[in-house]
């Protein structure tokens, strides 16, 4: 019986180690690559599902990289990528899975970056957010431009998100300073969420991110937000957040590094002249064409976390024999984009007195770059054990941390963001206010109104399903 163990054992790890091949892989295979990987690298890697699987019930899985998986650790920022929530948009899978299986073997390899960034960040990558679209699309074809682009309820998941623009758009209109973590103002929804949306939603809340891409097919850009324009126009409108030139230095990092995103002599798709070829290859996505319910914004407007959306290509399903070539095109700025999440600034904020960490402190940025003083009107919270990440571009800002209960504390930092290397570090020890009854984050009101099913209190904690590794690797995430 030992024996027969063995040889299966043997037969998985045999399998593992053969090497990725760059083909189309099923929803069953797209399980075994990410098994494969954690069982290589079975010290860095985590695999792991959410909460709820697909309409159709395959499991929505995720691999994570970090020197401690399954745990958020104080001063590394979580990174994420999502890949085919289109289900006919297929090349972000493929790229996903093998970019698991490429940082697996450069960390053994020692490459240096490749160790460097895993060191530093906890980075998880969901290669398929619609397995039952790429399923329709696969089994119809894959050439049609709509086929399998919907979940298996006919609903877009790219139009299923809470709509947080309009009510930062509200926000503006009555002189609300109020940008960020929106989530609990949300008093109705369009449409009902459907079991995909829902589970991405809990992991935005569940996992601090501090950057993430979401990635597409049919064009060739790096889209950044808002993806919906302020009055409505369906085309043509510049609609910028306060954070417009942090998400336009975020889009360049991809553009510039991929083989012809910002080649200013490419011809677009359809052998047209492209119309973001002469601006980088990235545009504003409400710009481009105006959308509601996106998965990018609500990011940015109910978390900490930057998002864009990345078009790889005009052919929504390449055929297979392609894949090893744009893997090649999109590697290096698929690397270079997770090292982003390091760019600006972070630290950790805590009680002078009892050196406690203090979670849920507001960090404000003003941007004083060249003598001008600009506020940035989007602030992001520390986390768990008082950690915050504030991704800036290179200038000089004050930066504020504040909470109810506590003096605020401000400094002047100066920003470069050398490449490859983590974010510099700027602790705000924070002063109790004596005698104070309140130290809890009390700046936004609670909506009396806010739905149960979106409440942090009730379902978006529901933790994580457990882990998929060797015995006495399998752990959960607290988060």
């Amino acid at each position: 019986m030992l024996k027969i163990i063995f040889m299966f054992w043997m037969c998985i790890v045999s399998s593992a180690v053969q090497g990725f091949e760059p083909k189309h892989h099923d929803n069953q295979e797209l399980f075994h690559i990410l098994r494969d990987v954690n069982i290589k690298c079975k010290n860095i890697t985590r695999v792991y599902a959410l909460n709820e699987p697909s309409v159709l019930g395959t499991p929505l899985y995720l691999i994570e990289f970090s020197t401690q998986p399954g745990r958020h650790e104080v001063l590394k920022p979580e990174f994420k990528y999502i890949a085919n929530m289109h289900g006919n948009e297929v090349l972000g899978r493929e790229l996903l899975l093998q970019l698991a299986d490429y940082l697996c073997d450069e960390y053994f390899n020692g490459d240096l970056k490749i160790k460097s960034l895993i060191q530093n960040t906890r980075i998880h990558l969901m290669p398929s957010m619609n397995p039952d679209g790429w399923q329709l699309a696969t089994d119809t074809g894959g050439r049609d431009y709509l086929t399998g682009r919907t979940n298996n309820n006919s609903i877009d998941l790219n139009r299923n998100f809470p709509d947080l623009d309009k009510i930062v758009f509200e926000n503006e209109e009555e002189n609300v300073d109020r940008n960020n973590h929106l989530l609990e103002q949300v008093t109705r929804l369009n449409d009902p969420l459907q079991p995909e949306t829902k589970a991405v939603i809990r992991l935005i809340m569940q996992i601090p991110f501090v950057l993430s891409a979401n990635l597409h097919g049919g064009d060739l850009v790096a889209n950044y937000p808002y993806d919906e324009s302020r009055t409505g126009s369906q085309t043509d409108e510049y609609t910028a957040t306060p954070d417009d030139e942090t998400f336009r230095y975020l889009a360049l990092s991809y553009s510039t590094n991929h083989a012809d995103m910002a080649n200013q002599h490419r011809k677009g798709c359809g052998n047209t002249e492209s119309q973001f070829s002469k601006q980088g290859g990235i545009t504003n996505g409400a710009q481009w064409y105006s959308l509601q319910g996106g998965m990018q914004d609500f990011n940015y407007l109910s978390s900490n976390d930057f998002e864009l959306t990345l078009e790889l290509g005009c052919d929504k399903y390449p055929p297979a024999e392609d894949l090893k070539s744009e893997w090649e095109r999109n590697r290096k700025s698929l690397i270079n984009y997770i090292w982003q999440s390091h760019i600006g600034i972070k630290g950790i904020v805590y009680n002078v007195d009892s050196k406690h960490p203090v979670s849920n402190a507001i960090i404000h940025v003003t941007n004083i770059t060249g003598g001008h003083s600009s506020e940035i009107k989007h602030d992001i919270t520390s986390v768990y054990d008082g950690d915050y990440y504030r991704l800036l571009t290179p200038g000089t800002y004050k930066v504020t941390a504040y909470k109810d209960g506590y003096l605020p504390h401000s400094k002047l930092v100066t920003v470069t963001n050398p490449p490859f290397t983590p974010a510099q570090r700027v602790d705000f020890p924070l002063k109790p206010i004596a005698h104070s009854k309140d130290h809890t984050h009390n700046r936004y009101p609670h909506s009396p109104k806010m739905i149960i099913l979106l409440s942090r209190k009730s379902t978006i904690n529901t933790p994580l399903k457990t882990a998929i590794g060797q015995p006495g690797q399998k752990r959960e995430s607290p988060f």
